[in-house]
């Protein structure tokens, strides 16, 4: 068996209270079939230099950017982030519309967004925003485009480097243009960071914690093959009826501990995972970067993580998710030998020792074994041919079908 499943009654039931507890006093009641939950996410983080836009920059530009949506909706709205600006960020027009591929947009399904009536809005430092409510038909498994028109940006950017997705920039104003003749490609994502729909009260989504493995490093640019998009198809053609949304708030050299390419996962949960709406389930997939760099981190005179520091990580994201009634599901963290950077003796004792406590630890609500699914069986401390995208770190793409394929869909069981 490559999964074991271990329910908790009591998060079951505090999942129901939640769904039943009365609205606190002055804030306005919703009706009970209206929600909003999350169709599609990425995590922010400050974008590096390397990753910075190409000309023409953001001083006088359009930027139009595509992401896969995971269930569909009628109603929708965006949010938009300068979590890691330094200063205010103003979009002086944003528009949405339904992908003809590339940077091309469908002909007569463009709409302006709007906040608060207004076309542009101003972001304060280290803020997100959500828009206003937009009629637009989404479709599940479906690709949008969002395109921004900026004059000025801070000097310190928002974005989502690990993007797999290419997205377009050109110089001047280009929002509502059918296709951007001449843009510029950028394979990362600025100032997005989410799309929510308006859901029947049954309808939920999984998120996912994670790092480059579930940002889909080794994937295919502008594929869609990760793993969670693997997951969100998979769920889309089993429940049609109760669908239930996949979002992949994962960053690519990201610790549970320390800070390293974007901030630590612990530092990180409340605003990526936990302020999310609809989160019904939390995978979480992480650790690999811990372990693999603590012989460098030790050797620099840095701490690092032990085996026994990343199960309490764990305990602290279990139980900081459960007062959200959220339901966890720990991801045995995969193979690494040949990988060269993390490869070691003792790094494989600390992944042994760490799978062993998830597989058998009893907090997890449920355990996805990943590393049972990936690793080669004649050698089990390494990815399998199968899996392995040449690194001996990262999947394939047919890699990334094969982790999706090993998770029990039973996991995510819909309201009634």
């Amino acid at each position: 068996m490559l999964l074991r499943r271990t329910v908790r009654v009591t998060c079951l039931l505090g999942v129901l209270a939640g769904a039943i507890a009365p609205a606190p006093a002055g804030l306005p009641v919703q009706p009970s079939a209206d929600q909003w939950v999350g169709t599609w996410a990425a995590a922010p983080q400050l974008v590096e230099q390397a990753n910075l836009p190409p000309p023409p920059g953001f001083g006088d530009a359009t930027l139009r950017q595509i992401v896969r949506v995971s269930i569909g909706g009628r109603k929708m709205r965006l949010r938009l982030s300068n979590a890691f600006g330094n200063s205010e960020l103003t979009l002086h027009s944003v528009r949405v519309a339904r992908s003809a591929g590339g940077g091309a947009i469908q002909k007569g399904t463009d709409r302006p967004v709007t906040f608060r009536g207004a076309a542009s809005v101003t972001i304060p430092a280290g803020a997100p925003i959500l828009s206003d409510t937009l009629d637009f038909e989404l479709a599940p498994l479906t690709n949008v485009t969002v395109t921004i028109r900026l004059r000025g940006a801070p000097a310190a950017i928002t974005g989502h480097p690990g993007s797999r997705t290419t997205s377009y920039l050109m110089a001047g104003e280009a929002t509502d243009a059918l296709e951007l003749a001449g843009a510029a490609p950028v394979v990362h994502w600025y100032f997005l960071s989410g799309i929510e729909v308006l859901a029947d009260e049954r309808v939920a989504a999984v998120a996912i914690l994670g790092d480059s493995i579930s940002d889909g490093r080794g994937s295919t640019t502008d594929g869609n093959d990760r793993w969670p998009d693997n997951l969100a198809r998979r769920l889309q053609a089993a429940k049609p009826d109760t669908p239930v949304a996949v979002l992949n708030l994962a960053l690519g050299g990201n610790r549970v501990w320390r800070d390293g390419v974007g901030p630590n996962a612990l530092s990180r949960l409340d605003r990526d995972v936990l302020a999310q709406p609809g989160v019904r389930w939390l995978i979480v997939l992480e650790g690999v970067n811990d372990i693999g760099a603590a012989r460098k981190d030790r050797a620099n005179g840095e701490w690092a993580p032990t085996a026994d520091d990343l199960i309490l990580a764990y305990e602290q994201i279990i139980e900081r998710a459960h007062a959200r009634g959220i339901l966890v599901y720990g991801g045995t963290i995969m193979a690494f030998e040949g990988f060269k950077d993390y490869d070691s003796p003792a790094a494989e004792a600390d992944r042994q020792r760490v799978n062993a406590w998830i597989r058998t630890g009893g907090r997890f609500d449920g355990v996805i074994d990943f590393d049972a699914a990936t690793r080669d069986p004649a050698r089990p401390t390494r990815l399998s041919s199968a899996v392995d995208g040449g690194d001996h770190l990262h999947p394939s793409a047919a890699g990334y079908r094969i982790m999706a394929d090993a998770i029990d869909l039973g996991l995510f069981v819909a309201r009634k």
